[in-house]
């Protein structure tokens, strides 16, 4: 039954937690609803129902979204519950037997009807507005872009397949036409993501759609090809390295993509990585990121490690050190192995003690560190173009193509004028440290473009860092 005063619409709050790809869920769902005229309210006190959109990929991140059901339960008392920890909906009705609805991920239909039934919707066409970019989490100037839910990938550590389904992946014309609302709508940089982006079109057997007039593959280096001809930032993450992936650099060569390249090799030694299912050619990866580099000197690689995996001895942690020294990978997360429930790779033998998979996480991540601050030394009196997230009252803040919100470095300008979100900008670094870059705002008769940010040799930032995105009722 609806709570709802006849003298307003109906009050919903969101809490999403996860990647960006359950970002764009959410993203999608709030849409819906506020074209059905939903209002949308910042705390739980306004909301006449919660929503929360729930994370299920590690047993922490489980937790976390068990606290935030339990902190929506205690502060508002009508909860719907979505997301990957939606799929284990018993789980869920053993703590908190009164929430209202339980759906799984990319469940947007069963969402909305649950709203529906809790909350019915406000027909008044006074409140059916919603633009046509739809509504998102994210600042005006950038967004994500899912190109596909799912994977179809086996890694004996990932429970993904299991709760997200195999991949399916949405025609090409479709995701053209969003980006292009997007950018209409102000967007200057696009965040292509998936469960595995390089896999792109592999389950539509790469079948062609019409956009404009023209036919595209769905296959992600003719996707890339025609989102770089929007004339924004385009950043591809969980690049999988497929062989076609060295193609894409060559995009990157063009100023068509960003030369930034997220790929999670998960480890260096041949034998951990085939307990992972993972490619197990170390040397071969090697050979490919010197290519890689010779093709687009400042390429930015960022990459995701486990350490403390079921047999992992110092041997192979000795190994993946100095296969990061041979890389010099400009930015790296390192995560302590967690025995997820339902994850092949609980069953291995010779489990590391917690204890010795922490202290591996900290010697990998301060050999990082001077790789990081290394590679970003070589910036200091260089111009770097600079995306402006923030404006405060000591000057902006922003990122040069080498940094993906949220996760990596930031550009710290001083000596800014009036500037805004997302304006790009030049500026000439000072200084710089392990994870950020310093730097003086320098006037230029034209504003720099975003093609020509793309492609500037100068233009790039290295740092460490791994973060995830924050909690809490949006």
């Amino acid at each position: 039954m609806s709570r709802t005063p006849p003298s307003r619409p109906p009050r919903v709050g969101l809490v999403s937690l996860g990647c960006p790809k359950a970002l764009v869920d959410s993203e999608r769902i709030l849409t819906r609803l506020r074209a059905e005229g939903y209002e949308l309210v910042g705390s739980y006190e306004e909301a006449d129902l919660v929503l929360v959109n729930t994370c299920g990929f590690l047993d922490s991140a489980r937790e976390e979204s068990l606290a935030a059901i339990r902190e929506a339960m205690e502060a508002n008392g009508r909860v719907v519950v979505t997301g990957c920890l939606g799929a284990e909906a018993e789980r869920i009705r053993a703590r908190f037997p009164d929430v209202l609805a339980i759906t799984g991920p990319h469940q947007y239909e069963a969402v909305v009807a649950a709203v529906h039934r809790a909350l019915p919707p406000a027909h008044d066409p006074r409140f059916d507005l919603v633009p046509p970019q739809g509504l998102r989490l994210t600042p005006r100037h950038y967004a994500y872009l899912k190109i596909a839910e799912g994977c179809d990938r086996r890694c004996s550590f990932c429970i993904i397949p299991r709760l997200r389904g195999p991949q399916r992946s949405r025609p090409a014309a479709h995701v053209l036409h969003e980006a292009e609302r997007l950018v209409r709508a102000g967007v200057r940089e696009l965040l292509v993501v998936a469960q595995d982006t390089a896999a792109y079109g592999t389950d539509l057997r790469h079948a062609e759609s019409r956009y404009r007039g023209r036919p595209v593959r769905a296959h992600i280096l003719d996707l890339a090809r025609e989102l770089g001809r929007f004339d924004v930032w385009v950043r591809l993450h969980y690049v999988y390295p497929y062989p076609h992936v060295d193609r894409l650099v060559e995009l990157m060569a063009e100023g068509l993509v960003l030369p930034y390249l997220d790929v999670p090799f998960q480890h260096a030694s041949p034998r951990i990585l085939r307990l992972m299912r993972r490619p197990a050619r170390a040397e071969r990866t090697l050979e490919r990121i010197r290519a890689w580099r010779r093709a687009v000197p400042d390429l930015v690689l960022r990459s995701t490690f486990i350490v403390g995996f079921p047999g992992e001895r110092e041997e192979d942690f000795a190994l993946l050190l100095e296969w990061l020294r041979e890389a010099e990978l400009d930015r790296v997360g390192c995560f302590v192995y967690e025995p997820v429930e339902g994850a092949a790779a609980n069953r291995l033998p010779e489990p590391v003690p917690p204890e010795v998979a922490e202290e591996r996480r900290q010697r990998l991540m301060a050999l990082q560190a001077e790789i990081s601050a290394r590679r970003l030394a070589r910036r200091i009196g260089q111009e770097v173009a600079v995306l402006v997230d923030a404006v405060t009252a000591e000057g902006a803040v922003g990122r040069t193509y080498g940094d993906a919100p949220e996760i990596d470095g930031r550009v710290y300008l001083r000596n800014a004028p009036a500037l805004a979100p997302g304006d790009l900008v030049w500026a000439r670094v000072e200084r710089a440290d392990a994870h950020d870059l310093y730097a003086r705002y320098v006037e230029h008769q034209q504003p720099v473009a975003a093609g020509e940010a793309a492609s500037a040799a100068s233009a790039s930032s290295a740092c460490t860092s791994a973060a995830g995105r924050s909690s809490g009722i949006m």
